[in-house]
């Protein structure tokens, strides 16, 4: 009687540990999943998609905005657009090109001394860049959008839409108005080209802008 009391405690403590091994398995497994799960949910942000997860880069078209855009008005010729470009975003972004229906042809211009003295507009290589976070003016006498060859007269008081693309193919789009204006006659020096964008001007105010820029 002694020995199958034995035997009979034998079997019912192999059949608790068993029992107690499984649920700790069980345990054990579900703590692992969760574990999982926690660990995957690290890799994005709730609601972020895989690019944001990867730290893209924002469109340059869209963390650049224009503030006193104004063109200047012309008969015929050339012409140029002015303004103040700001990139709110966190990375450095270049203008590459413009365009509009105001003018067949644009480029961007820097204003420079030549070796005589002259102020001389040229194309600037690369194209505008604007740093993270800070402004970049255009103004007579300085670096501008460059309107070369007119579609039809410039008349102050309407507005020309541009488009600006980026380096990285991306565009912002913005309407200026047009605005008699008398100064930014540098002589422009593009290949055999020498051209003085005054020559293209017509009912220009004496001296200054209506912006209030000096001639």
């Amino acid at each position: 009687m002694k020995n199958l009391l034995t035997l009979r405690q034998s079997k019912t403590e192999s059949m608790t540990g068993s029992k107690a091994r499984s649920k700790t398995g069980v345990r054990s497994g579900v703590v692992l999943a969760a574990v999982a799960l926690a660990l995957a949910g690290c890799g994005t942000t709730a609601g972020a998609s895989p690019d944001d997860a990867d730290g893209a880069a924002e469109p340059a078209g869209q963390s650049v905005t224009l503030a006193d855009g104004w063109v200047k008005a012309a008969d015929s010729g050339m012409s140029a657009a002015f303004g103040e470009l700001t990139n709110a975003g966190p990375d450095d972004v270049t203008v590459v090109s413009a365009t509009t229906e105001a003018s067949s042809m644009l480029e961007l211009h820097e204003t420079v001394e030549n070796e005589s003295g002259e102020m001389i507009m040229r194309e600037i290589e690369g194209g505008f860049v604007i740093p993270a976070g800070e402004t970049v003016t255009l103004a007579p006498g300085g670096s501008h959008i460059m309107l070369m060859d007119l579609t039809d007269p410039l008349e102050a008081g309407e507005e020309a839409t541009f488009t600006l693309t980026f380096a990285d193919d991306s565009t912002f789009e913005f309407t200026a108005p047009v605005k008699d204006y008398s100064g930014a006659n540098e002589n422009y020096v593009g290949g055999d080209a020498e051209m003085d964008m005054g020559d293209a001007d017509s009912g220009a105010d004496s001296g200054a802008d209506r912006m209030g820029t000096d001639d």
